[in-house]
């Protein structure tokens, strides 16, 4: 296989990606790209920190980038376990956290703040102006500038958006990394005003008892995305977004309005009523995607099973979470890291391959030539990580 996209067969620390490949010309473009965005992302994000910085001094912007960066690594870990048949590319996963902690956040202190003094100078009353923030202007903002990644990756990386779970993910991503960078704020501000002792209880109420906060409200845009795409459906299709970024919008002021109007007995009456319950509703969901994630993958690998790509056992395994994992802990035992390695390869091709037909069936890219490419190349990457499992 002298091809470059198998290539990383030949190394198993490498995913194998199959890709066809663009001009040169588009990929230096790409890069550029590439690079002036994340050299933008870096500008906004200091600024970001150097006005948290500028109210928390230096100690507590430092230990405000501790404490809201420890438990991060996590919540990732969390978030990327519901994402058990097809993995994200770790690219957009990247993005989507660096725009949360960089870009959406400091469009958010730029309008929250914004908005904060236009209230303050027509009522005169500051208290009224960071009710208006925090209730109405924040929800809007924030809950928009996190959904611009989101509706980019709707529109231009459909090959990586399929359905609720991939919308979950990366909503879920867009608000880790958004949260960690405002609590950085809120924990030097912690520290500033009461010492070690009020820096604790920030701690346990925003990084404990409510870390998924805004990865939850995020996540309803995530969900309408996904509701969307999964759809055929015309009207689910334009409808479902907006309705979940409202949903998202209507979260965040409750959760933010609970608080203002009603102190520590609003926001747990909030907690408890409101966001419990919809953190349960959100599992079920996503546990409701998964089944759906899993009969995607019986239906579209269905053809080479019958032909006898996959054996009995392997189109099984593949049809279900608890299946794969079995796959993959049998596949360490026998065999050590590499095969373990191997197995998660087939699996990821396996669900790529299903998931790559079912957009097809939808007509998304049905009209691109290279998509027919894709999937023979996915075909032969799954007959040799197969042979290669079976000992051949």
């Amino acid at each position: 296989m002298n091809d470059p996209q198998y290539a990383a067969l030949a190394n198993p620390n490498v995913n194998p990606v199959v890709t066809v490949n663009p001009s040169g010309h588009m990929t230096a473009i790409k890069i550029a790209a590439g690079i002036v965005a994340l050299l933008i992302a870096l500008l906004l994000g200091l600024i970001v920190f150097l006005l948290i910085g500028f109210e928390t001094g230096f100690v507590g912007l430092l230990i405000g980038l501790v404490s809201a960066t420890i438990p991060v690594p996590l919540y990732v870990i969390l978030v990327l376990w519901i994402d058990r048949y097809e993995s994200e590319p770790m690219g957009m996963l990247a993005t989507a956290f660096f725009w949360g902690a960089l870009v959406a956040v400091f469009f958010a202190f730029l309008l929250n703040t914004a908005s904060s003094l236009i209230v303050a100078v027509l009522t005169n009353n500051n208290n009224a102006a960071e009710a208006f923030s925090a209730g109405i202007s924040a929800p809007i903002v924030e809950e928009t500038a996190k959904a611009v990644i989101l509706f980019g990756f709707y529109f231009l990386k459909k090959d990586e958006f399929d359905g609720v779970i991939d919308g979950v993910v990366y909503a879920a991503m867009v608000g880790l990394g958004f949260a960690m960078t405002e609590n950085i704020q809120y924990y030097g501000r912690a520290l500033l005003q009461g010492g070690g002792g009020q820096l604790t209880v920030v701690f346990i109420m925003r990084g404990m008892l409510a870390p998924f906060s805004h990865p939850l409200f995020t996540s309803m845009t995530g969900i309408g995305l996904g509701f969307s795409r999964q759809s055929r459906n015309s009207f689910v299709k334009v409808v479902a977004p907006v309705l979940g970024l409202l949903l998202a919008i209507f979260m965040h002021s409750i959760w933010n309005g609970s608080a203002i109007l009603f102190g520590f007995v609003g926001f747990l009456l909030a907690y408890i009523l409101i966001m419990v319950p919809v953190f349960l509703i959100t599992l079920v969901v996503i546990f409701l995607a998964l089944k759906r994630e899993g009969r995607v993958v019986r239906e579209y690998l269905m053809p080479d099973y019958q032909r006898g790509l996959l054996t009995p056992q392997e189109y099984n395994q593949l049809c279900s979470v608890r299946g794969r994992m079995s796959a993959s802990y049998n596949a360490l035992s026998r065999g050590g890291f590499g095969d373990w390695r191997a197995c998660m390869q087939f699996n990821q091709i396996a669900s790529e391959l299903a998931f790559h037909r079912s957009r097809l069936a939808r007509g998304i890219g049905a009209d691109r030539p290279e998509m027919h490419e894709r999937e023979a190349a996915y075909l032969r990457l799954l007959e040799d990580l197969a042979r290669r499992l079976r000992g051949g």
